[in-house]
């Protein structure tokens, strides 16, 4: 234990600072950008196809997610991804893109067996932790209502 700490110690003073400040700069503008590209969408379903703005958000996150899949298929989308970190991973598009990067991974093994199974491997995490969180914050929002 005591050889680990000490190499950590010595490695420490030659390991490169990161640049944190430059790596929240570019995470917060490409998500950003990300989101304004949403909001533009959704105000283009709006204006053109006469969707309230309650139903234009539905057609603006399918829009997002079919864009970002066509992105990463054409690899541009991992470049995105390298420059801006998190700020491409946070939005459904992030979402997205892992789900059509893990499907284009296996492609080789076939459809169900390849890109079915590993598709849905990320996707299946999500959505149970999607609901078991939606099942929480609805029994909190229950109790706060009962007895309030």
């Amino acid at each position: 234990m005591a050889i680990k700490d000490d190499y950590k110690n010595n490695i420490k003073p030659y390991q490169p600072k990161p640049p944190y400040v430059k790596n929240c700069l570019k995470a917060f503008l490409v998500g950003g950008i990300i989101c304004a590209i949403g909001e533009g969408l959704m105000k283009f379903y709006i204006h053109y196809f006469d969707f309230t703005e309650k139903n234009a958000g539905n057609p603006t996150v399918a829009t997002l997610i079919l864009l970002s899949a066509i992105l990463t298929g054409l690899g541009i989308y991992d470049r995105l991804g390298q420059f801006a970190g998190a700020g491409s991973a946070v939005p459904v598009t992030g979402f997205a893109n892992s789900m059509t990067s893990a499907a284009m991974e296996h492609r080789s093994e076939g459809i169900v067996l390849g890109v079915a199974t590993n598709m849905f491997k990320l996707a299946g995490s999500v959505i149970v932790f999607g609901v078991v969180a939606a099942y929480v914050v609805g029994l909190i929002r229950y109790t706060f209502k009962v007895f309030m």
